[in-house]
């Protein structure tokens, strides 16, 4: 069993360190930064170059190891694996991109692309799982919050390609498979499992709060600062300064463990799930809207130790038959697969994160086809929209959860619909619309991670989460691989055959994998309907009273 640490000061430092890991587990948004490097440099076409997205998918999204090892492990190993991973995948990119190894074949680097991206799934699974159980009567903001962080990341790391790298390359490759591993070494050991409040308390709010206004700003700042180095040419000691003041913006987090050390209050309003029977008995109308303590120590726990509790209890004549879990209950991996909500909630994730990393995955080149050549404000723009949908994603399916038991996955329903749209606006490549088009899709794509985070861990609890999550998170390479390296790629290259160059310009470059993308969205609208319905009940059990509670036989 894991150990936990005590206190209300911990958990706030471990999101504190947290967010920063979660900015650098966006590695993986980088690879329309340094994609055409490997096209002109390595001579790949774009159909070689779509099929390394989808490694870079692939790598990013195949988290059924690291959901695993969160259950065995303590969160700085499986940190400290993504470290390693990092270092070695970009370290071989970097080897080939900067011409300090020729002819390096082109499976290689697909298998490093594979293994680099793969560092984001050990990183973000860690973060997220050990958050969200510090956490688990705010899920849904919790993993707003680090979603959101996650979302930003391409427009921090394009502000550092920028500015600190000079818009090269191979220096990023660098940067990425050294800079990870040592901000991992650094903030590992301050993300760590810790006893969760046994209520909900206002300070808690405010908290929240105060870090998700810190992320907006800092999504603005962002936003505007690349927006100005378009325009206006600075002087190298601004953009330093620039670049300073983007690291302590995101240093804000920090502030409430460290208001809690400086100012620690007298008497804590609410206790931890680990204190004696005899304070808990005296909060007794708390808990009977909140989470017991068995439920939550089972978080905690491996799937043997259930096992051998539950044969001592029919030892004891304690229960007769062993039942299996039913929705909002903790589910075993094998369990979960059986449920027709399981494969729903996945096959509408696939439809709208699918078809979103398409767009994504060739940014560069529907710029270009469009005639916009600047990518990396493309990028920032993308960037920004996904951290919005991410944050915002989050924030309003907790309310509408708490008020109305509104299932989250109606917000998956409504932006899927909007993505018709847009794909169909991107289809057309009507003058000024690129822009528009590109900022509405990042936003419903981040959206798209923000609810399917808590649905996952309120259908089939917390105990699994990190399996669950991950095991679905695979229809993001799934979509990669279908609509980008098949479709997408396919398409691009016959049309610039048919313009006899390797780069092809106009709507017709992407119109058709548009117009398939939008049919996509379609189908994922009707699942997401009859999900959201199946669902309801589920949601109006588990926070019938305005706020999260669990079933009492939550644990099996």
């Amino acid at each position: 069993m894991v150990t936990l640490k005590g206190g209300t000061r911990p958990p706030w430092v471990g999101l504190g360190a947290s967010v920063w890991i979660q900015i650098a587990s966006g590695n993986a948004f980088n690879f329309p930064l340094y994609s055409h490097s490997l096209k002109s440099v390595l001579g790949f076409s774009q159909q070689q170059l779509t099929m390394l997205g989808v490694a870079n998918d692939i790598g990013e999204n195949v988290g059924i190891l690291p959901g695993i090892a969160c259950n065995k492990f303590p969160p700085w190993v499986v940190l400290l694996i993504g470290a390693v991973f990092s270092f070695f995948g970009y370290g071989v990119l970097w080897l080939a991109v900067s011409r300090t190894v020729e002819s390096l074949p082109y499976w290689l680097l697909w298998l490093a692309l594979c293994v680099a991206a793969n560092s984001n799934a050990w990183l973000g699974t860690a973060i997220l799982v050990t958050n969200m159980r510090n956490f688990p009567l705010s899920r849904g903001t919790v993993a707003g919050i680090l979603k959101g962080y996650g979302g930003l990341s391409a427009a921090v790391y394009t502000e550092i390609f920028g500015i600190l790298l000079h818009n090269s390359s191979s220096k990023l490759l660098l940067f990425l498979s050294l800079g990870i591993p040592i901000l991992c070494i650094l903030m590992m050991f301050a993300v760590r499992p810790c006893t969760p409040a046994s209520g909900e308390d206002t300070a808690e709010h405010c908290h929240f709060l105060f870090i998700q206004a810190a992320s907006v700003v800092l999504g603005l700042y962002l936003l505007t600062t690349t927006v100005l180095y378009h325009f206006v040419s600075l002087s190298a000691f601004v953009s330093y300064a620039f670049l300073v003041l983007m690291v302590l913006l995101l240093m804000a987090p920090l502030a409430i463990p460290l208001k809690m050390t400086l100012y620690p209050s007298n008497r804590s309003k609410l206790g931890t799930l680990g204190q004696s029977v005899e304070s808990m008995d005296k909060m007794e109308p708390l808990l009977t809207q909140s989470i017991s303590a068995t439920n939550l120590a089972s978080f905690y726990e491996s799937d043997s130790v259930s096992d051998v509790d539950m044969l001592l209890a029919e030892g004891e004549g304690a229960v007769k038959k062993k039942r299996r879990p039913k929705r909002g209950e903790d589910f075993k991996f094998l369990e979960a697969l059986i449920k027709a909500d399981f494969w729903l909630l996945f096959l509408v994730y696939f439809a709208g994160v699918g078809s979103g990393v398409t767009v994504l995955n060739n940014l560069a080149q529907i710029g270009i086809a469009q005639g916009a050549h600047d990518t990396t404000t493309l990028l920032s723009l993308f960037s920004f929209c996904n951290f919005v949908g991410r944050l915002g994603g989050g924030t309003v399916s907790e309310h509408f959860v708490r008020s109305r038991t509104i299932p989250r996955t109606i917000w998956m329903t409504f932006t899927q619909i909007i993505m018709i749209l847009t794909y169909l606006l991107f289809a057309s490549a009507l003058d000024g619309t690129l822009y528009i088009a590109i900022g509405v899709l990042g936003i419903c794509y981040g959206v798209q991670f923000s609810i399917m985070v808590p649905t996952a861990s309120e259908l089939f609890g917390l105990k699994n989460f990190g399996i669950f999550f991950n095991f679905i998170s695979l229809g993001n390479p799934l979509g990669a691989l279908l609509f980008s390296g098949l479709l997408a790629g396919f398409v691009y290259d016959n049309e610039a055959e048919k313009q006899h160059s390797t780069s092809c310009l106009g709507p017709n470059c992407f119109r058709l994998t548009f117009l398939v993308l939008s049919g996509v969205c379609a189908i994922g609208t009707v699942l997401s309907v009859v999900l959201t319905k199946r669902i309801k009940p589920v949601y109006d059990m588990l926070y019938s009273g305005g706020s999260f509670k669990l079933p009492q036989s939550s644990s099996h």
